[in-house]
């Protein structure tokens, strides 16, 4: 049998262009996270595959950047943040962004500094508990130290309060605010402090296990639960683009439910209306 060598050759580079065309045609969403719990972004590119889709995931490492990003047009959604920071990074910094659909939802749990205290009733005068240092994530922490029964705060500044708005302190603790990516990094310093989940996964820090009191998001205890879901941010000229709107369709669907389920062990919860296994609204 003989070779036909320009034959061969004239098959491989079709094969080749072939490959490249077929990779070429697949269109990149980048999307903007904070932290390491993104088990289920990999889920969502085997569902954006059928529609030439790809997720590639930009890491930021801390909470005030995304968004940022997101207005001047770096990146084409960002999913790190819940409803009520949205809100209020919108309305301080003049974001030209939206909620274009919903994803988990996550307790935020004291977490106790073992060698100092092993239970929530083991805090004491003068305890330092760390906080997180943004308004609504601080404003929240100070509503579950108020559930703990630690302080009382004021009712009418709603899930946001500020420490100036701390009407009694029960237990005589000092409060420590701090940016929310450094918190796991000084609990060896405080008595404990309240991580939100992605940082606290981020820091191997298992909700059950290490921490001694947890959030209540059960809509009907806590009001404020429904601006604590997170969701997927895109700007408002885009909030109808076909293409983000896949993105966020490819999340919520039963096969990333299982994948936060099964990845997180509860410490997030699907968030979605419908969602397997998730958060009753």
């Amino acid at each position: 049998m003989k070779f036909n060598l320009k034959s061969l050759l004239l098959a491989s580079v079709l094969s080749v262009c072939a490959v490249s065309a077929n990779a070429a045609d697949v269109k990149e969403i980048k999307v903007g996270v904070v932290g390491d719990y993104v088990a289920q972004w990999d889920t969502v590119n085997e569902i954006l595959k059928k529609d030439n889709l790809k997720v590639k995931l930009v890491r930021y490492s801390d909470y005030a950047t995304p968004n940022r990003a997101l207005h001047d047009g770096e990146i084409d959604i960002n999913a790190f943040q819940h409803k009520a920071f949205l809100k209020n990074d919108i309305e301080r910094n003049g974001y030209e962004i939206v909620d274009i659909g919903d994803t988990i939802i996550t307790p935020l749990c004291v977490f106790n500094n073992k060698d100092k205290i092993k239970s929530i009733e083991d805090i004491k005068d003068g305890d330092i508990i760390a906080i997180p240092s943004d308004l609504t994530n601080g404003g929240r922490a100070l509503k579950v130290l108020e559930a703990a029964g630690l302080i009382k705060v004021d009712p009418s500044k709603g899930y946001t309060p500020t420490k100036a708005d701390i009407t009694e302190y029960v237990k005589k603790i000092k409060i420590r605010e701090a940016e929310s990516g450094i918190l796991a990094r000084i609990l060896p310093d405080v008595s404990a402090a309240l991580i939100n989940g992605g940082n606290a996964y981020t820091a191997n820090l298992n909700p059950s296990t290490d921490s001694v009191y947890q959030e209540n998001i059960d809509p009907k205890v806590n009001p404020a639960a429904a601006v604590l879901i997170n969701v997927i941010a895109a700007k408002k000229d885009r909030a109808d683009d076909a293409d983000l709107k896949k993105v966020v369709e490819a999340y919520q669907t039963d096969a990333v439910a299982d994948t936060i389920l099964e990845a997180y062990k509860g410490a997030f919860l699907p968030a979605w209306a419908g969602a397997k296994g998730g958060f009753v609204k």
